[in-house]
C-alpha cells in the first residue's frame, strides 16, 4: 500500500508517496505524462542499474535512460553536460519531464540538470538510498560540487513529485545504509528528541519494520522545515538548521576529494564535531556527546577521522562554505539533545578545538 504526505509550497507543494514497492505508483505517473504527450526520460546510476534491473524496467520500462558512474565525483560539470546534452538529444521539450533514480548524487545532479535545461523543466525524484530518502529527495536543493566545495553551484528547484520505495533498500551496501543513517540520526539531534532516543534503545537496520515509519518521520520533519524557510533565508534557525554537522562534513569531503569518505561518514564525523563544539559553548555535558558518539557508532558510523587531516585546508574549505554570511562562518550547534539552533559569533579557537577532538592536526 502507498501513503503520501504532501509538502506545502503553494503552486510549488508536491506529493511524498511512500511503500514497499512504488513501481506501480511511478509507472501511473509515467503514463499520464505520456498520454498527455510529454517526453519522458530517466537518468540513474550504474549501480542500480545492476542491482535493480527489473525494478527499474517495472518503473520505466522502454523509456531513454542515461546511467552515469556513482560515486561524488559524478557531481561535476563535466557530468551535468552530459546530462543537459542527453535532454537535447532526446528533444526533451519544457513540457518534459525528467526522472532521477538513484542516491543523493543522481538526484542532485539530475534535478540541477532540469533546473537548468530551458530554464527549467518538470522533474521527479526516486530515491533509492536511505540518505537520498530521508533527506536529499526532498526539498528542491539540487547542485554539483566544484574543487573548491560542496554544493557551490546549484538552485532550488522542487521535484514534482517523490517515490520512496523502501524495498529497494534490500540490496543497498551496508556501507551505505550506514551513511544514510547518519543523515536519521542528524534529524532525531535537530529536532525530534523521541527518534534519537529510539534510535538509542535500539539500531535501526534494513530489516526493522519500523524502518519505513522513521523514514516517514524523517521526510515529515524535513517537509515542515522547507515549508517555512523553503529558500534558507531565515536569519536565524530555519532551513539552515538541516545542515547540523554539515559545516565539518563538506571540509572533511572537500579536503579528501570526495571520494575517500560517503556523505553520511563525513557528516557522522562532523556531528561528533559538532557535538564537542556545543558543548565547548556550554550547551550539552560531556555524557550528551558521548551518547551521541555511543548512537552513530552503534550504526556504523565513525566519530573520529581514518587518518589525520591537517587542518589548515579543513578550515579554509569551511571558509568557503555556503553558510558563511558577511564573511562570518555560522554553525548549527545542539542547545540540548533534539533541539538545533544557528549560531555565528563562535570563536574559531572553539571550531579548531572541535576539529582536533575528531582527528585533525
Amino acid at each position: 500500500m502507498v501513503e503520501s504526505l504532501t509538502v506545502n509550497l503553494g503552486e510549488r507543494s508536491y506529493p511524498i508517496h511512500f511503500g514497499k514497492d512504488v513501481a506501480d505508483a511511478v509507472r501511473a505517473q509515467i503514463d499520464a505524462l505520456t498520454a498527455a504527450g510529454r517526453k519522458v526520460v530517466v537518468v540513474t546510476d550504474r549501480n542500480l542499474a545492476r542491482s535493480q534491473a527489473d525494478a527499474l524496467q517495472a518503473m520505466f520500462g522502454g523509456q531513454p535512460t542515461l546511467v552515469l558512474e556513482p560515486g561524488e565525483e559524478t557531481k561535476s560539470l563535466t557530468q551535468l553536460g552530459r546530462v543537459l546534452d542527453f535532454l537535447a538529444e532526446h528533444r526533451v521539450d519544457r513540457g518534459g519531464a525528467l526522472f532521477a533514480a538513484g542516491g543523493g548524487v543522481i538526484g542532485d545532479l539530475a534535478g540541477f540538470a532540469a533546473a537548468s535545461y530551458l530554464r527549467g523543466i518538470a522533474f521527479y525524484q526516486v530515491p533509492t538510498t536511505l540518505l537520498s530518502m530521508v533527506d536529499s529527495s526532498v526539498g528542491g536543493k539540487t547542485g554539483i560540487n566544484l574543487k573548491a566545495g560542496k554544493n557551490l553551484v546549484g538552485a532550488f528547484h522542487q521535484p514534482r513529485g517523490v517515490f520512496i520505495g523502501t524495498g529497494l533498500l534490500g540490496t543497498l551496501p551496508p556501507r551505505e545504509f550506514a551513511a544514510g543513517m547518519a543523515e536519521v540520526i542528524k534529524t532525531g539531534l535537530l529536532g525530534d528528541a523521541s527518534l534519537f532516543a529510539q534510535l538509542e534503545a535500539k539500531p535501526l537496520t534494513v530489516t526493522s519494520p519500523e524502518l519505513g515509519a522513521v523514514v516517514r518521520r524523517c521526510c515529515a520533519l524535513k517537509a515542515a522545515v522547507v515549508e517555512a524557510d523553503e529558500h534558507e533565508t531565515a536569519k536565524d534557525g530555519g532551513r539552515a538548521l538541516l545542515n547540523l554537522g554539515h559545516t565539518f562534513g563538506h571540509a572533511i569531503e572537500q579536503v579528501t576529494g570526495y571520494g575517500n569518505y560517503l556523505h553520511g561518514e563525513a557528516v557522522a564525523i562532523g556531528l561528533a564535531a559538532a557535538a564537542r563544539l556545543s558543548q565547548k559553548l556550554g550547551y550539552i555535558g560531556a555524557a550528551e556527546v558521548a551518547r551521541i558518539e555511543a548512537v552513530l557508532v552503534a550504526h556504523a558510523l565513525p566519530v573520529r577521522l581514518r587518518a589525520p587531516l591537517p587542518l589548515a585546508p579543513l578550515l579554509a574549505a569551511m571558509a568557503r562554505d555556503k553558510k558563511v554570511r558577511a564573511g562570518a562562518l555560522r554553525f548549527v550547534v545542539l542547545k540540548t539533545l533534539g533541539l538545533a539552533a544557528t549560531q555565528g559569533d563562535i570563536d574559531p579557537a572553539l571550531a579548531e578545538a572541535s576539529f582536533r577532538e575528531v582527528g585533525a592536526v
